[in-house]
C-alpha cells in the first residue's frame, strides 16, 4: 500500500509560515534544495491545499527562466509532470497538464489513490490538509525540515487536535545552513 508522507519546513518553534505569512527563513541552500529534489523522486502523487498550490505555479513555467541554475531546472522538470491533486473551496479550475481539482473528499482521493496501482509516495503539503488528514489517520510518515529561526507564531507544522499519536524515529540528519531534517513514522 502507498504511504501518504507529509513533509514541509518549518521553524523551529513549528510553524510553516510566520504571523505575517511569510516563510522567506525556509529559503534552500544547495544541500537542503538538493534534498527536495530527492524526495520528490519518490512521490507517485502530490495532494496540495490551495495556498501551497497557488505558491507552487511557479514551477509551471520556470524552466523558461534563463537565470535557473541545474538544480532548478531539475527540480522544475521533476515538479511539473508530477501529479497532483488540488484541494479548494474557492477555486473552480487549476492549472498545469498533471494537476486537477479533487472530486471527492480528502479520505476518498487517498482511499482511491492508494486502492489504485502505482508507484510512490502519497505526498500532502499544507498544513491545513495535513491536519485533515491527520485527523482521519491517514499521514504515515511526518518529515520535518527544520529551520533554526524562532517565528513566535503563524501556521502550525502539526495540527492541532486533541489526539494522541505515537511516533518512531526514522531518520535525523543536518543538512546546510544548520537546517536539520527528522522523520517519524506513525506507530501502528
Amino acid at each position: 500500500m502507498r504511504s501518504v508522507t507529509y513533509s514541509m519546513g518549518m521553524s523551529l518553534d513549528g510553524y510553516i509560515v510566520g504571523p505575517d505569512g511569510g516563510f522567506n527563513w525556509t529559503e534552500p541552500d544547495d544541500e537542503v534544495f538538493r534534498y527536495w529534489i530527492d524526495e520528490i523522486r519518490d512521490v507517485g502523487v502530490h495532494l496540495l491545499g490551495r495556498r501551497l498550490y497557488e505558491t507552487m505555479l511557479y514551477w509551471e513555467t520556470a524552466d523558461q527562466d534563463p537565470s535557473l541554475d541545474d538544480a532548478q531546472l531539475e527540480w522544475a522538470a521533476l515538479w511539473n509532470p508530477l501529479p497532483k491533486v488540488v484541494f479548494s473551496t474557492t477555486l473552480s479550475e487549476v492549472q498545469g497538464s498533471a494537476a486537477r481539482l479533487a472530486s471527492g473528499s480528502l479520505v476518498e482521493e487517498i482511499e482511491q489513490l492508494r486502492a489504485e496501482p502505482g508507484r510512490g509516495e502519497i505526498a500532502i503539503g499544507g498544513a491545513t490538509l495535513a491536519a485533515e488528514a491527520a485527523a482521519a489517520g491517514l499521514i504515515d510518515e511526518y518529515r520535518a525540515v527544520v529551520h533554526p529561526v524562532l517565528v513566535g507564531g503563524g501556521i502550525p507544522f502539526f495540527p492541532r487536535h486533541e489526539r494522541r499519536v505515537d511516533l518512531e524515529l526514522v531518520e535525523t540528519r543536518t543538512l546546510g545552513s544548520r537546517v536539520v531534517l527528522v522523520r517519524y513514522r506513525v506507530a501502528r
